[in-house]
């Protein structure tokens, strides 16, 4: 051995370019030997962590130029479901994905977290097998339901083990304990509504045996209940569609500008009268807590306990002084830029309709610039409904409603979402869209601005958050709506029901 050395050493030595030639060379062949081995294994592997994994093929397109597209319209995937009877199962992926924002009050990072979302068709589960840590797969069939690894769950909530989680089955796990009378609907709306609504709850709630019920949540300004929480959690939270949806449109038919940042306001008086008619035996106690951004990142300006509406009266009294941004004049022309990766849709994009109208004078301008603007609604159906109707003044969705066989009579959360998608004829709301025609923008209401010549006057990288001043004249900009709220004083205080 000692021998075998001597004599590699000494070549070396004496051939010392022929032998790091030699020893580069040996080195790259293994490696890349060791990398295209990997990499046919991977090729010959990578889908045997499912159980049939054979069976499971991808369907693609090709194009008249004879080249491949792994994609599929959505039309094509449930056609091949339908049409050929060796096709057990179908499931799709939606190649668009958004940046969806969520909260945590036991995580130990800053809200908000950001998780990149997929959209799927409900056939998903029947071709993959998934492992599930809590719930089920029937989830996919669930409107708007998310789904996230345990990864995601174990960060947004450290330290609570997966089998104390109860997923919300909204469609099987509900109960109606009571319903307000329409009459008492109608009332507390002002005649704006009158039908009764139903007060659901999780029957986990009702019929789990609990010595105690704690309901965790931040209170903040809310487009629909006026401030967030409280008995919203219990009967929306953990309620079922009808009384959701019908307590959205209450809120729509109501007026938003009356309602947000109210405390108490009809949805509310709606609630109330659930939880003191139907749930005062339930051990409810809430713990409420009020944050806002300092200069260290997120703070929490204030913590409130109780088991009636007075924590949640002093909590939303600091909300309305830490998180609404008040005006101390109108604003004559707004401009909003719509981050291309977390707004696709008017769903999600009229936040800067929502969140500005209390501050907008009246004949004002609201510009929405959205480069990702793909589509109206979050699924097919909506997106239909929201074309079919488009965002309309509260009486005319109101008229509408009212013609026999009208789809939004069904749909009340839609019906609700295109009123608060209009500005009742006080401004003008123009959008510049990235993927959308100027007949589809029109087409639903809204004016049209072109996206390019739009970025070029109000140039985003340019602009600062608030006032600035654009070709002489005074624009207020804001590049994310989602993260405020904005009212001007007099309009705020002098609104209707500011109690």
């Amino acid at each position: 051995m000692s021998l075998l050395f001597k004599n590699f050493f000494s070549t070396l030595r004496r051939y010392k370019v022929a032998s790091a030639l030699n020893i580069v060379g040996l080195s790259v062949a293994f490696a890349a030997f060791a990398i295209i081995m990997m990499q046919v294994r991977y090729d010959f592997t990578y889908d045997h962590s499912q159980p049939e994994h054979e069976r499971i093929f991808r369907a693609e397109l090709q194009w008249v130029d004879g080249n491949y597209f792994s994609s599929s319209s959505l039309p094509m995937i449930e056609l091949m479901g339908s049409s050929f009877p060796q096709v057990e199962a179908v499931g799709g992926i939606y190649t668009n994905r958004s940046t969806e924002k969520f909260k945590s009050e036991l995580a130990a990072t800053d809200y908000p977290f950001t998780l990149e979302r997929r959209e799927v068709t409900a056939g998903l589960s029947e071709v993959f097998d998934f492992d599930w840590v809590a719930g089920d797969d029937s989830q996919f069939a669930e409107p708007n339901a998310i789904v996230i690894p345990q990864s995601e769950a174990e960060r947004m909530f450290p330290g609570v083990p997966a089998s104390l989680f109860r997923v919300h089955d909204w469609r099987h796990d509900v109960v109606t304990v009571g319903t307000v009378p329409a009459e008492c609907v109608a009332e507390m709306s002002g005649g704006a509504v009158n039908y009764p609504w139903p007060a659901q709850v999780n029957r986990l709630l009702t019929e789990g045996g609990h010595d105690l019920i704690l309901s965790v949540g931040q209170v903040v300004p809310h487009e629909v209940l006026g401030m967030a929480n409280y008995n919203k959690n219990i009967f929306i939270g953990t309620g079922g569609a009808e009384g959701i949806n019908k307590s959205h449109f209450i809120g729509a038919a109501y007026g938003m500008e009356r309602i947000m940042g109210r405390a108490l306001n009809p949805v509310r008086e709606v609630l109330n009268y659930a939880s003191e008619h139907f749930t005062p035996h339930l051990p409810i106690v809430y713990m409420q807590t009020v944050v806002s951004k300092g200069a260290d990142g997120l703070q929490l300006r204030g913590f409130y306990a109780g088991d009636d509406m007075e924590c949640f009266t002093r909590a939303s009294e600091l909300s309305l002084k830490v998180n609404f941004r008040m005006m101390d004049r109108q604003m004559r022309k707004v401009v909003v830029w719509l981050d291309p990766e977390e707004f696709r849709s008017t769903w999600l994009g009229n936040k800067s309709i929502y969140r500005t109208r209390m501050a907008i004078a009246d004949g004002g301008e609201l510009i929405v610039m959205a480069p990702g603007l793909a589509q109206f609604g979050e699924d097919g159906t909506i997106d239909r409904l929201i074309r079919k109707y488009g965002y309309r003044t509260t009486p005319e969705i109101v008229r509408m409603m009212e013609v026999p066989g009208n789809e939004l009579a069904d749909n009340l959360g839609v019906a609700a979402h295109l009123i608060h998608g209009t500005s009742e004829g006080r401004f003008r709301i123009v959008y510049a869209p990235g993927q959308l025609t100027r007949e589809e923008i029109e087409s639903v209401g809204f004016e049209y601005a072109d996206l390019a010549e739009t970025m070029a006057k109000y140039d985003p990288t340019r602009l600062t958050d608030g006032w600035n001043t654009v070709d002489g004249e005074e624009i207020y900009y804001i590049s994310n709506p989602a993260l405020g709220l904005w009212a001007h004083k007099e309009k705020f205080a002098g609104t209707p029901a500011a109690k």
